[in-house]
């Protein structure tokens, strides 16, 4: 009914339907984002790619910044770029060869390239020096790819892995319960996604917000 009076109210003010229904959409998206973060972030991609841009002039201006690689690499991954995130990966092994978070991300490359026995191996190094690398999330992308390629019972393997984590990442709880939810295993995805809505309520406050998406779309997905 509050929604219906603002579109009537703004739709006399500017005599436009269209625009009053864009400006009532408007202020959704933004109470949406303030509050509840069940959208996507429109803007993340604008400003992924300003970054990526201003990286590449500061590795041009001086190609030996591993800082600037691993970030540009980690900006690639976020897009699914992963062929390029490797790229930036490969030139900074020598500097970076200890660091379980360098051997996860490439790990992760190169499985999602094809490469999946050497993805596997860095990966498994990335482990062996943290086991809770990434908050868990070279479990929960093994136990994907598996779970791509049928083989449900190493897929299985690694998501027991993760399961028995204590994390305090509701996304990670969500995504752990869909993976469960295609494999059929309808009760372990539903304690992911129960999991997740207790972790939430367990969150400090300023934590909360940046977790209330997972929070929610895994009530939905634990309910419906």
């Amino acid at each position: 009914m509050g929604k219906l009076f603002l579109f009537s109210a703004l739709w006399w003010l500017i005599g436009n339907p269209f625009i009053a229904m864009f400006v009532v959409l408007l202020v959704l998206y933004f109470l949406d984002r303030y509050f509840v973060r069940l959208l996507p972030d429109i803007t993340k991609p604008y400003r992924r790619w300003r970054r990526l841009g201003a990286l590449r002039s500061q590795l041009r201006l001086n190609p030996h910044d591993t800082p600037a690689k691993l970030e540009a690499a980690r900006l690639h991954m976020e897009k699914r770029q992963y062929a390029e995130a490797l790229s930036y990966l490969e030139g900074i092994t020598a500097a970076m060869q200890d660091s379980p978070e360098y051997l996860c991300d490439k790990g992760i490359c190169l499985l999602k390239t094809g490469r999946m026995e050497e993805g596997l191996e860095l990966i498994g190094q990335a482990l062996e020096l943290n086991p809770r690398v990434r908050y868990g999330e070279p479990h929960l992308i093994v136990g994907e790819e598996y779970a791509k390629r049928q083989q449900r019972e190493k897929a299985l393997e690694y998501l027991e892995e993760l399961a028995k984590m204590n994390m305090s990442s509701c996304e990670v709880y969500f995504k752990l319960g869909v993976v469960y939810d295609e494999l059929q295993q309808k009760e372990k995805a539903k304690a992911s996604f129960r999991e997740a809505t207790e972790v939430y309520r367990g969150l400090p406050a300023y934590k909360r917000r940046t977790e209330r998406r997972w929070a929610l779309l895994s009530w939905l997905r634990k309910t419906f």
